[in-house]
């Protein structure tokens, strides 16, 4: 039970929720651009370029938003195993993501769009953590003073 806040283990089942339904949202964006990858105009693969941007942008909204390096990283794996699994031939020898440009569009560029919010949301929490107000300062360290005192006077 958390006493501070008398909330109990409700906040604890709120934010597996929203960890839930976020692994659930990037899985179903891969699922979605799984299946509709393909789509180009003229050479350039449109439809693998803007599934790369919706997982760029969902992961990095979702890490800001938990305020946590998890946030991006948790639609980041559904994204990731939802568009993997896919890619993976069956034992019949059908394959959803071919390795066409396209397909490869999809997949690699999903890759670094959700490695590229994951090192956003983790350099971000690094500068939160660096600024935040009331951080203990070290051990003997006094206002006004640039290093700890000496034990032994000079």
């Amino acid at each position: 039970m958390n006493v501070t806040t008398g909330r109990g283990g409700r906040g604890l089942v709120a934010t597996g929720g929203t960890y839930g339904v976020l692994f659930a949202l990037g899985a179903v964006e891969g699922i979605i651009g799984s299946f509709q990858y393909l789509r180009t105009a003229g050479p350039v693969p449109l439809a693998a370029l803007a599934f790369c941007v919706a997982l760029l942008v969902t992961c990095l909204l979702a890490g800001w938003g938990m305020s946590a390096v998890s946030g991006a990283l948790v639609p980041a794996m559904g994204w990731i195993i939802a568009s993997f699994v896919l890619s993976m031939p069956v034992s019949n020898g059908s394959v959803i993501i071919t390795a066409s440009a396209p397909g490869e569009w999809y997949l690699y560029g999903g890759t670094l769009s959700a490695v590229i919010a994951v090192a956003v949301a983790f350099g971000g929490s690094i500068r939160t953590a660096r600024t935040q107000p009331g951080r203990t300062q070290p051990t003997g360290w006094q206002p006004g003073r640039s290093q700890p005192p000496r034990s032994h006077p000079r």
